[in-house]
């Protein structure tokens, strides 16, 4: 059950995301959920060098912790795009 409920937190993360990146990110649910369990564990990390606190334990630092890293990994995956496109 806990796999289920991580997977449902990373396709939220990932949706709002995607909800405040701007520009088109043509992603299914599936790209989505990875990108928010991306984020959340960059965001965890980072979060868990800051505070010294363990990472998997859940406070609401840690969510905004997860959208920041969703939107950085969204942010690379936007830029690795364009570059390659660049180049096509």
């Amino acid at each position: 059950m806990s796999i289920l409920l991580f997977i449902l937190f990373g396709l939220i993360v990932g949706f709002l995301a995607r909800a405040i990146m701007p520009g088109k990110q043509s992603m299914g649910f599936v790209a989505t959920a990875l990108l928010g369990i991306a984020g959340s564990f960059l965001g965890g990390f980072a979060g868990n060098l800051i505070s010294h606190q363990p990472l998997l334990r859940l406070h609401s630092a840690g969510f905004i912790g997860s959208v920041i890293g969703a939107l950085v990994v969204l942010g690379l995956v936007m830029w690795a795009g364009r570059r390659r496109g660049a180049f096509a």
